[in-house]
Formats: C-alpha cells, structure tokens, sequence
C-alpha cells in the first residue's frame, strides 16, 4: 500500500463443497478452519473469525487492500483442499464448488457478524443454507441468476 492510503474494508466471505456435499462434519471443522485463518493471515489479511456447518463455510476478515476478494477466494479454496487432500480428511479427491458469496461490512456491525458466524450450528438448526444465502443475497440486494447458485448434487 502506497504511503498515505489509509483502508478499513470488512468482508464475510462463503462457500461450499463441491455440490454441497455435507463434508465439513464437527471432528475436522476446527482443524480446517484454523488452517483456513492460517491463509488468510499469510495473504496479511486480518482473520476475524472462521466457522460453519457441514456444507459450507463463512469467512470474515479485515482486507488486505493489495488483494481482490475474488483472488483471496481463490487462494484461500486452492490452499485448503491441498491441506485437506494431503490430510486425507475424505475418501477421494475434495474439492470447494466454484463461485463465492462476499458482503461487506462496516466497522460498527463487526460484533453482530462474528456474532452471527460464531452460532452457525445453532442458525442452521432453524434454517438452510439456501435460505440463509438466499436471504443475504436480498438482504444486499445482490441480483443472482438461479443458475449459478450453489446446487446439490441432483
């Protein structure tokens, strides 16, 4: 960053395994996800918190302006399944579904995300992730095509 360029960006970031599937279950989740904060910190982004349920995961992080979210997506997918690969965490190849959600927010709403992304297990007792990604989506007025949202396997 050049001298006098001051930033302060916050974004929640998520996504799913490939078809999302319900890979992520409880006895490897904190293993990942802290490896996940590892990346993030060595792209000198600032972790904020890190968790999720079995079929996806949210990111939410103070960003390194010298780095797109798109290319921290990419790297944070290509890091971890190597990780999770070499780890053996699954039966065959794992692998992120390609696409993202990323939301930003301001300075005075950190707690309430971290907050919300620290319940993940007990939000999803009540609702879906497509619910939940659906009703973000409108929340921010994000216009989609159905298409492209995160799908099962059919």
């Amino acid at each position: 960053m050049k001298p006098g360029s001051f930033t302060q960006f916050y974004i929640q970031l998520i996504f799913s395994p490939l078809h999302r599937e319900s890979l992520l279950i409880p006895e490897i989740r904190p293993r990942i996800f802290e490896y996940m904060s590892g990346i993030v910190s060595s792209l000198k982004h600032k972790p904020i918190i890190i968790n999720g349920v079995e079929d996806h995961v949210h990111i939410f992080l103070g960003l390194n302006p010298n780095l797109s979210a798109s290319e921290t997506v990419k790297e944070i997918k290509r890091v971890s399944s190597l990780f999770i690969n070499q780890n053996h965490f699954f039966p065959g190849k794992f692998e992120w579904q390609s696409g993202y959600g990323g939301f930003s927010y301001s300075k005075s709403q950190i707690s309430a995300v971290a907050k919300y992304i620290e319940n993940q297990e007990k939000h999803h007792e009540r609702k879906t992730f497509i619910e939940e990604y659906l009703k973000m989506l409108k929340d921010f007025e994000i216009d989609y095509d159905e298409r492209y949202i995160f799908k099962p396997i059919e």
